[in-house]
């Protein structure tokens, strides 16, 4: 019980103040939800990722039993995904949007406190945790992009808007800078860490925007997709990577980690993505919504199962 109102306390009510100002101050002002999503895939977002890339000390080792892990996982979940997808016979759009509420899981501003909740602050368990959220922001900023347009436009196109962004190139140049030790100018990182400040409530922000924007409640239809999204990330998502963690013979720290990081629910990215490129906006934003309330059980439970 504590674990479950620490969660709801801590993370859930934190998130679902800021996105219910998103929702009330669009249907004030009726906000420009274009320009707030080009501001987190181009500045905020980029920001946060280099920020703990560079202030975070990772070992080879560690960065390449995370690796496998992720790649596993990440197949794992696309073949489940994949059945699914057949099954309901999505099509177009439909058919990204739920790969997307699945795959991309909110590893920053929900997986980190979580983290170091469960683990009582633990450096390692960050570190674990700071690999996954690098590779759930690189995947979104490429194959998601691919994955909302590949049946509207040519992969030349495609290809254009994945090299405009920021993300690809600010995690290799922050390793980069890490190895080498090139300490970053005083102004510099001041102004790395406004922005990067700034990022988990502009996010939050955009999401309660775009929830402002729909034209009424989940029909039948949406509800029942939204359901399976949820399902999926929530309690598949958990199993696939208790399953992975057994088969790879992961120690028992690492292990706890990476199933706890798979437990939290749809990422922001998710939406951000489908406002950016007009792609199931009102699927994408209920299913980080009821992700996020309905992980307030599902993650305690996972954190209670792995007897952390």
């Amino acid at each position: 019980m504590d674990i479950l109102l620490h969660i709801l306390w801590n993370n859930v009510l934190p998130l679902s103040l800021v996105i219910g100002l998103g929702i009330t101050l669009h249907r004030i002002f009726s906000l420009d939800i274009k320009t707030l999503s080009k501001l987190n895939f181009y500045l905020f977002s980029p920001a946060i990722m280099f920020e703990l890339l560079y202030g975070t000390a990772i070992s080879m080792q560690m960065f390449g039993q995370v690796l496998l892990f992720f790649v596993l996982f990440m197949l794992l979940q696309y073949a489940v995904l994949e059945v699914v997808v057949r099954v309901r016979k999505y099509k177009g759009g439909m058919r990204a949007a739920m790969r997307n509420s699945v795959l991309f899981y909110n590893s920053a501003n929900y997986g980190i406190p979580i983290n170091q909740l469960a683990f009582a602050g633990n450096t390692y368990t960050l570190s674990v945790q700071i690999i996954i959220m690098m590779m759930q922001s690189l995947i979104p900023n490429t194959y998601g992009i691919y994955s909302v347009n590949a049946h509207k436009a040519d992969w030349r196109a495609i290809r254009k808007v994945i090299l405009s962004m920021p993300v690809i190139y600010v995690i290799p140049l922050a390793l980069l800078l890490r190895g080498l030790q090139v300490p970053l100018p005083g102004f510099v990182d001041i102004s790395v860490g406004y922005l990067s400040d700034a990022f988990i409530g502009m996010a939050l922000f955009t999401l309660g925007v775009q929830l402002g924007d729909m034209k009424g409640f989940l029909t039948r239809k949406l509800a029942a997709d939204v359901g399976i999204a949820t399902g999926l990330r929530l309690i598949a998502g958990p199993l696939l990577a208790w399953g992975v963690v057994t088969m790879m013979g992961i120690d028992e720290m690492m292990g706890a980690a990476l199933i706890v990081s798979s437990a939290v629910p749809t990422s922001l990215s998710s939406v951000l993505l489908a406002v950016e490129f007009d792609n199931e906006k009102d699927f994408a934003s209920q299913s980080v919504l009821v992700s996020t309330a309905l992980s307030i059980v599902t993650v305690t439970a996972v954190i209670y199962l792995l007897r952390i």
